[in-house]
């Protein structure tokens, strides 16, 4: 198989497209941080900044600034980028506790409490990721802050903030072990410490053995603290199957920094299941989420289709044909690669759709909102382009 191809239209789309809109519409030069409300021409419709937009974009800013692929086409503006966006949040985006909020408005000041760990999350990870760019030692403290912070904050994610009365039943969060997964090696990579590995291990070892249940071939998203399930609530039967899909290729991340070939069977068998699970027979694509017992799902978007869980399906696809030579990712991920790009490219403007119907169109012409900024996609088309490469 001949990536070249391949390689060339991720990589143009990341240098060419996707990198210069947010370089052009995505900084807020008059009070630091970022604007992720961007319209479909990148024009801004909202100043709120959600903090796990705001510190994803510190991420893939210095990440880029770090990625050897990328040095030809390196600027010392993404460096910069990144350390604003660092500056403004570290001043004003957290309480005494280290607890990052969720929200500010453009001018810094807190709009809406830090009831959500995944602030800290990608705190983390934006700080650790400037470390790794320029080695000074703020940007260390910051990251291992805000990692001890998430990590402490795992058993009470909510705290006071919790609306939750007694008689709710306790969830165990696949997304909090997912994540935390991921964090360990992020923290590997750009402070070159084992600190964490410990704690990612375990991370890893919940995922698998807890939320991944072999009788229905699904990982579920909430499960019961003792490891059991719930098939009688909605809540319970939850799968998320672009969850699943990321959280996989963050298992085999690991496992191939490990030496561990089992896991790396398991994550790529995991990564078949959720596939088989999540499509969506008639019109193509991956449902956003579903209810292992095929119930009525609660949500009502429940049958669109997202940009991030495609971006996340094709990574997993390519870390599992890589590690395994299986010729069944390589054909999930052309098939995956022709629906994605097909359907959530816009064909006028750059960046992407996020959001589209069950039959593929889209329903907003959003590029950024509150849960969309500058980090599935360039995370995704970078990742690929190093997986592709790696391809023998």
């Amino acid at each position: 198989m001949d990536f070249s191809p391949f390689i060339k239209r991720y990589e143009d789309e990341l240098v060419g497209q996707v990198i210069p809109f947010w370089e052009q519409h995505g900084v807020d030069h008059e009070y630091g941080g970022y604007f992720t409300s961007l319209d479909r021409d990148g024009s801004v419709y909202d100043t709120e900044k959600y903090m796990w937009m705001q510190w994803r974009i510190v991420y893939m800013f210095a990440t880029l600034y770090t990625t050897p692929w990328l040095k030809p086409y390196r600027k010392e503006a993404w460096l910069d980028i990144a350390r604003q966006g660092f500056d403004f949040l570290t001043a004003h985006g957290k309480d005494a506790d280290g607890a990052y909020y969720f929200a500010l408005n453009r001018k810094g000041d807190p709009t809406i409490a830090p009831y959500n760990i995944f602030s800290n999350c990608f705190a983390a990870m934006g700080a650790a990721a400037l470390y790794k760019a320029t080695g000074e030692q703020r940007y260390r403290d910051e990251a291992d802050s805000a990692m001890k912070c998430y990590i402490r904050r795992m058993d009470d994610p909510k705290g006071r903030w919790d609306k939750s009365m007694p008689a709710r039943a306790s969830r165990l969060s696949h997304g909090h072990y997912m994540m935390l997964a991921n964090l360990g090696c992020v923290m590997e990579d750009c402070l070159n410490t084992d600190e964490y590995r410990d704690d990612a291990a375990a991370a890893i070892n919940a995922v698998l053995e807890k939320f991944w249940n072999p009788h229905y071939r699904v990982l579920f998203e909430n499960v019961n603290p003792d490891g059991s399930y719930d098939l009688d609530s909605c809540e319970g039967r939850f799968v998320n199957p672009g969850h699943g899909l990321e959280s996989m290729w963050f298992v085999m991340n690991y496992a191939e920094r490990e030496n561990r070939p089992d896991l790396i069977a398991k994550a790529a068998d995991i990564v078949k299941a959720q596939l088989e699970f999540g499509k969506d027979p008639e019109y193509g694509g991956i449902f956003y989420f579903m209810d292992v017992l095929h119930k009525p799902h609660l949500e009502l978007q429940w049958d669109m289709k997202l940009w991030w869980v495609h971006n996340e399906a094709i990574l997993a696809t390519l870390f599992a044909y890589r590690l395994t030579g299986q010729t069944d990712f390589l054909n999930l991920f052309m098939d995956l690669d022709q629906w994605t790009w097909g359907h959530f490219k816009d064909p006028s403007y750059p960046e992407w759709f996020a959001y589209l119907n069950r039959r593929g169109e889209p329903t907003h012409m959003l590029k950024g909102g509150k849960w969309k900024t500058m980090f599935h996609l360039p995370r995704c088309l970078l990742i690929a382009v190093e997986q592709m490469k790696k391809m023998p």
